[in-house]
């Protein structure tokens, strides 16, 4: 007590009750799904009926990607470090698009469909470790898939060498020609004395 008669509040006058298991298993669940996915975008899922949340979660399914309604308590824990980059779009009802495989698969399905229905919200991605708002993300929409980047960039490294095999092959051809001619023209006086 102070001077005036009143407790004083610390943390140890605060009773501090343990978390529920349900709601640990919710957190591991979560983080489980934080750390296997490559991007995890933001909505607000207001006005949504459950059939279309059904439709879009089959969208996100197909596009290699899991949607969750999920507590902005327990996603934010399950977030650990990222959780301050967050902080700001963890208010009122949040769904969240895991992107398993490729992110920006996911970001355009979510995107089509908000633009589709009209209804409901990005309201921010965290793509690889790093937060996106909604114009990077119609941006990131706009790319090609992954295994397209990959192809195209592997496409690009490998035109060089192509072209340098063929060049060298073209090289020897006209050598192993020349040489065949001048082996012809050496030949053909020495046979023709023969005769």
């Amino acid at each position: 007590m102070d001077g005036k008669g009143v407790t004083a509040i610390t943390e140890k006058t605060i009773p501090h009750r343990p978390p529920k298991p349900n709601k640990i298993e919710q957190v591991e669940h979560l983080a489980d799904l934080v750390s296997r996915s490559s991007g995890a975008i933001l909505t607000d899922y207001r006005g949504l009926t459950v059939s279309e949340i059904t439709d879009l979660r089959r969208r996100l399914q197909h596009a290699g990607a899991e949607y969750h309604v999920v507590k902005n308590t327990l996603f934010g824990i399950a977030c650990g470090e990222r959780r301050a980059a967050l902080r700001d779009h963890l208010a009122g009802p949040i769904a969240v698009a895991f992107a398993l495989e490729d992110p920006v698969a996911p970001t355009k399905a979510i995107l089509d469909f908000i633009r589709e229905k009209r209804k409901a919200e990005v309201k921010i991605g965290l793509i690889e470790g790093r937060v996106y708002d909604l114009e990077s993300l119609q941006q990131l929409s706009q790319l090609p898939a992954k295994p397209v980047l990959i192809a195209q960039a592997l496409g690009a490294i490998q035109a060089p060498i192509v072209n340098l095999v063929g060049t060298l092959q073209g090289i020897l051809n006209n050598f192993v020609w020349t040489l065949q001619a001048i082996h012809d023209q050496k030949a053909g006086p020495a046979e023709q004395a023969a005769e």
